[in-house]
């Protein structure tokens, strides 16, 4: 299994036997070898319906300019996603940080999400309210590639969540009936290029600002380690917010979200390809969630926000 730490991926073929909860248990007294053979003789699971298949809320598609990464290439990427379990997937376009021309950029996802075969992959267009024109580009988002959400990157887009840029954005979303994803950081500022250095975004007005949208899902996207767990809480007080969890951090993290956070406004989310998958998948595997709670955070909950055709379960 891949497990990433600090932007290192570390090959380790035993960890696919226990998860991570197992480990720390095992590791005193010897038993790891015990835990990782007893593990392994363990039936295989049974395979999962496709209505009851993982949904990924944050995976990006194209070249991060930075690097090179595994999967960023759509066909790999859908064939990982796929082998994990995953039917369908929210896709952005990592071109709609840095593009100019976002129209293009939303027209090449469209087209790449399309094509994507056994992973479902559903359009996020990538609105950017300080250029001209955006107002089109969100009609065309919605009337062209019937995306049924955008992606908004305020810190690389240069605005602030309390700018008057930001408030017609989500009052054009209400209208339209979309899903707001509002992505806090990209990456570990460890990472970032020395001449692209992007504070996440500060969330602190949104607070105030959400009763204005009360019938607006906002999805907040890479948030859970730069948000304190009172924060969470207050963000989530409305329940038209949610967040995913791809870079909630610590063992059984997952676990100690719950506590004050309700899993009817949690989403899975992997934040691949900067991200390794297994991450997020081994999140839900230390946990010791009850069947409700992890059918929502695993689907049911991004299900109810955008529905998949002829899905009825």
């Amino acid at each position: 299994m891949c497990i990433r730490k600090q932007g290192v991926a570390r090959t380790d073929d035993a960890s696919l036997a226990i998860s991570r909860r197992q480990f720390v248990a095992a590791a005193g007294g010897g038993a790891l070898a015990l835990a990782t053979a007893d593990a392994a003789t363990q039936p295989a699971p049974a395979p999962i319906s496709p209505s009851r298949r993982l949904i990924d809320t944050n995976v990006s598609l194209f070249r991060w300019p930075f690097r090179r990464l595994p999967c960023d290439e759509t066909p790999r990427l859908v064939d990982k996603l796929q082998t994990a379990g995953v039917g369908c997937a929210w896709a952005g376009s990592l071109e709609g940080l840095f593009h100019k021309d976002l129209r293009s950029a939303n027209a090449r996802l469209a087209v790449e999400c399309r094509q994507a075969g056994q992973v479902k992959l559903i359009p996020f267009g990538s609105i950017n309210p300080k250029l001209p024109g955006w107002q089109e580009d969100l009609r065309v988002c919605v009337e062209e590639h019937k995306m049924p959400g955008v992606r908004l990157h305020p810190n690389y887009h240069g605005y602030r969540l309390d700018e008057p840029a930001f408030a017609e954005v989500m009052s054009l979303a209400t209208e339209r009936r979309l899903v707001v994803q509002i992505v806090m950081h990209m990456e570990d500022e460890r990472m970032m290029h020395p001449l692209i250095r992007v504070e996440p975004v500060k969330i602190n007005p949104l607070a105030a600002l959400l009763p204005r949208w009360k019938q607006t899902p906002v999805v907040l996207v890479n948030a859970l380690n730069v948000l304190s767990s009172d924060q969470v809480a207050e963000l989530l007080a409305a329940n038209n917010v949610y967040a995913e969890i791809a870079m909630l951090e610590g063992i059984g993290g997952l676990d100690r979200l719950l506590t004050t956070a309700p899993h009817s406004q949690i989403l899975f989310g992997s934040h691949a390809p900067l991200y390794y998958f297994e991450s997020a998948a081994l999140k839900l595997e230390e946990s010791t969630l009850g069947a409700a709670a992890r059918n929502a955070i695993c689907f049911g909950n991004a299900k109810r926000l955008v529905p998949l055709p002829g899905d009825n379960a």
